[in-house]
């Protein structure tokens, strides 16, 4: 398979047939995601606490953060039982307008943002459907902890028909088909059923010296659609795939995340601090990068003192990169979230546990990993007391300079 930076292979099978194709590209591997558009909401009948009832009395902050929907069912409800679950959540909310309709009730029409539970589209209610209720307890995440934000009677603006998104289709660029692919190729040029079309593979880049990767939850699921000769010649195809159910390609990376994967494929980087010229979301991909590219090894012994650059540490993602690189050097991987760090500090990861990390610079991270809201996650943002909390639960020793 030299030559070719891609490889795709069904880990499902262990026969001759596990590889699916090789190619030079893969078109809809690296897209940017879209954002969850801003969207207005009202609460009516509203009965708010918290820093909701502060945002409406005129004495707090007109943002509210998070408000997640869970329904109220009484004893003596009409509603069937299966209908009462909601997981719906309101985020990033901004209070805009706030009408008294009675004594301590409210309609507070809010903007901000619908994340939507994926699962509900498995069930009989669809996310355009809302659950049949007798109310709404309001309830957050804060940086304390979870938060009531009151009760409602119903809500408008939430559960609406929405335009549905259109499925992504993939490409496979330069391609030479491997037998899996062929037969597939060869049931839509029959007109065959769908299912004969079908090709479920992981994604594998491809290094210079030939090492396959495991590019992480990232994958092909999807019929061939289209197949036609390819202009880079010899032989090859670009072949499109298309999803019955959604995406083509499950797990997709955002477009910056190519150029980090193609600077790993010429071998791991011998220089530190290379991630810091990317922003957060693709320091995050860097440190998935260099998990997928660990390679396990046995752990350093107990007690052992590591040396964290802390120059560039100046979001969660920039932590996890430079203690990966403080363990394991170069492109090293530590961690690249809350539980993975616990898994490393439990070792097996270059670390025997019970080390000692002297934070060097760690003034830079004292000044911007503090309290507040990640715009990115929607969510609580992770400040330096957690990280040292961290570390000190599982038997680091740090030393901050």
């Amino acid at each position: 398979m030299t030559g070719f930076p891609w490889l795709l292979v069904d880990q499902n099978i262990d026969d001759g047939d596990a590889v699916v194709a090789a190619c030079a590209d893969i078109d809809g591997l690296f897209a940017d995601p879209g954002e969850l558009p801003v969207e207005r909401y009202t609460l009516t009948g509203c009965a708010p606490a918290g820093a909701l009832r502060a945002a409406c009395d005129g004495f707090g902050a007109t943002w509210v953060g998070n408000i997640g929907l869970e329904t109220i069912h009484r004893p003596d409800s009409k509603h069937p039982r299966e209908c009462w679950e909601c997981t719906e959540e309101l985020l990033d909310l901004n209070v805009v307008d706030v009408r008294p309709t009675g004594f301590g009730v409210f309609d507070i029409t809010c903007e901000g943002r619908l994340r939507i539970d994926p699962e509900h589209r498995k069930r009989r209610r669809g996310p355009d459907r809302a659950p049949e209720a007798d109310g709404y307890v309001l309830t957050g995440i804060t940086g304390e902890g979870e938060e009531k934000f009151g009760t409602c009677q119903d809500v408008t603006g939430v559960f609406r028909p929405r335009p549905a998104r259109l499925p992504q289709p993939a490409t496979l660029i330069g391609c030479r088909p491997e037998p899996r692919l062929t037969r597939a190729i060869d049931a839509l040029q029959r007109g065959a059923a769908r299912h004969r079309r079908m090709i479920i593979a992981s994604i594998y880049s491809v290094a210079d010296d030939g090492t396959a990767t495991h590019m992480l939850d990232s994958g092909l699921g999807a019929e061939v659609s289209d197949v036609r000769p390819s202009v880079l010649g010899d032989g090859l195809l670009d072949v499109t795939f298309e999803s019955t159910y959604g995406d083509a390609i499950k797990g997709g990376r955002p477009s910056g995340a190519r150029e980090i994967w193609e600077r790993w494929r010429t071998g791991r980087p011998t220089e530190t601090g290379l991630w810091a010229a990317y922003p957060s979301s693709l320091r995050h991909e860097w440190a998935g990068a260099a998990l997928a590219h660990h390679r396990p090894g046995p752990d350093r012994p107990t007690g052992q003192t590591y040396h964290l650059d802390g120059r560039h540490v100046t979001d969660e993602d920039g932590f996890y990169c430079a203690i990966g690189e403080a363990i394991n050097g170069p492109g090293g991987y530590f961690g690249w979230n809350a539980g993975a760090l616990h898994d490393c500090l439990l070792g097996d990861w270059g670390a025997a546990p019970g080390f000692r990390l002297v934070w060097h610079d760690s003034a830079v991270a004292r000044k911007h990993l503090v309290p507040g809201y990640d715009r990115r996650d929607f969510c609580p943002a992770i400040t330096m007391d957690h990280l040292l909390a961290w570390l000190a639960e599982d038997g680091v020793d740090v030393e901050l300079r």
